[in-house]
């Protein structure tokens, strides 16, 4: 069994050696470690599943996790500069292209790719940030960073949709003929395969860690990569003599970039609002109610930071018990918690006589 490793516990007495009124212990702890919980999802079956992990992915390692908080943001930095690193070589491969092609339109389409790869920056920063101390100012610490980089990423997602959307209009109205057809289709799949593979590996790694911004950069990246693919369908088009592909391509590519963007502005979002996924707080209750002594869960709060999850929760304990044996309750609670949740951070959990009001 994993271990859990905890912090000072701190107990008040109101009163005497007995709890009653609204006397209360409590217990906190730094959870570093925590065993596995279930995680289930139901796949719709066939093309419908694998469009669905395509334009909402979820992970099926809740359990396969990085606890440790500064061990998970080490992790994020180092897939920040791997696909960093990727996506600059798939950068400098186009830009070959581009050189041996001497198309303008590719031209634009790297740079493109460029400023799209440095996006990861911002994040980058934040995964590093998060990794200080908290201090009398930020208590919390400054995990709430990734969240704001999280945002910068999905403002970036709504760009691309943007641009694609604006070029595929563009070329409806004004279709410009599409020279190099070869160079270009082999721009569009280095740039998909390039995308793609950093698309797969931020968002494994971003549902491992917790990270929801990670996960949006690497759905930023997948709708970099349906670019390149509509270069290259537009390409293959116009090759068999459909001039209209190349906009229509675009306006399809346009509407995907769009349902990559409700995905990563959900979850972005959710976490700047303090929501947590509704099966973790039923599992804590459950887990918490079920521990001896405990005669109800009163209240149960839960909040994602960053990559990390931080739990408050009261609980109902006899009142004829001692102030000490009271203690003793709320840290095994705590200590049951880290256990029953991935990625806690944190627990406080009060103990309050039950007929306490």
């Amino acid at each position: 069994m994993n271990r859990a490793e905890h912090g000072n516990s701190h107990a008040h007495d109101h009163g005497d050696s007995r709890t009653h009124g609204h006397d209360h212990v409590s217990s906190h702890a730094n959870a570093h470690d925590h065993g596995d919980a279930p995680h289930t999802h139901a796949h719709p079956p066939g093309w419908r599943g694998v469009l669905r992990e395509i334009f909402v992915p979820h992970s099926h390692d809740a359990a396969d996790s990085v606890d440790d908080a500064l061990a998970a943001s080490a992790v994020g930095i180092r897939a920040v500069k791997i696909s960093l690193v990727v996506l600059g070589v798939t950068a400098i491969a186009q830009l070959l292209v581009v050189a041996a092609s001497g198309s303008v339109a590719l031209a634009a389409d790297t740079v493109h790719n460029f400023s799209d790869a440095l996006t990861a920056v911002p994040l980058w920063i934040a995964f590093a940030l998060g990794r200080r101390a908290a201090t009398r100012r930020y208590t919390y610490g400054f995990g709430r960073a990734e969240d704001l980089a999280g945002l910068f990423v999905v403002g970036m997602i709504a760009l691309s949709a943007l641009i694609a959307g604006y070029q595929a209009v563009r070329r409806l109205i004004d279709p410009m003929p599409i020279e190099h057809l070869g160079w270009v289709a082999a721009a569009g799949v280095i740039g998909f395969l390039g995308n793609e593979t950093v698309a797969l590996y931020r968002i494994r790694v971003g549902r491992r860690i917790g990270s929801a911004a990670l996960v949006a950069d690497g759905l930023h990246a997948r709708t970099d990569g349906f670019a390149s693919l509509a270069v290259l369908f537009g390409a293959g088009g116009v090759a068999l003599g459909i001039p209209l592909a190349d906009p229509i391509v675009g306006l399809l590519i346009t509407i995907a970039i769009l349902a990559v963007l409700r995905t990563a502005a959900r979850d972005v979002l959710r976490r700047l609002m303090d929501a947590v996924e509704p099966g973790l707080v039923t599992a804590a209750e459950h887990a918490l109610a079920a521990e001896p002594d405990v005669q109800g869960v009163r209240s149960l709060r839960m909040r994602w930071i960053g990559h990390r999850l931080h739990a408050d929760v009261e609980l109902d304990v006899a009142p004829t018990i001692t102030l000490a044996e009271a203690h003793r309750v709320a840290h095994h609670a705590e200590h049951t918690l880290t256990h029953v949740v991935p990625k806690l951070n944190t627990a406080v959990v009060h103990a309050y006589p039950a007929h306490a009001g």
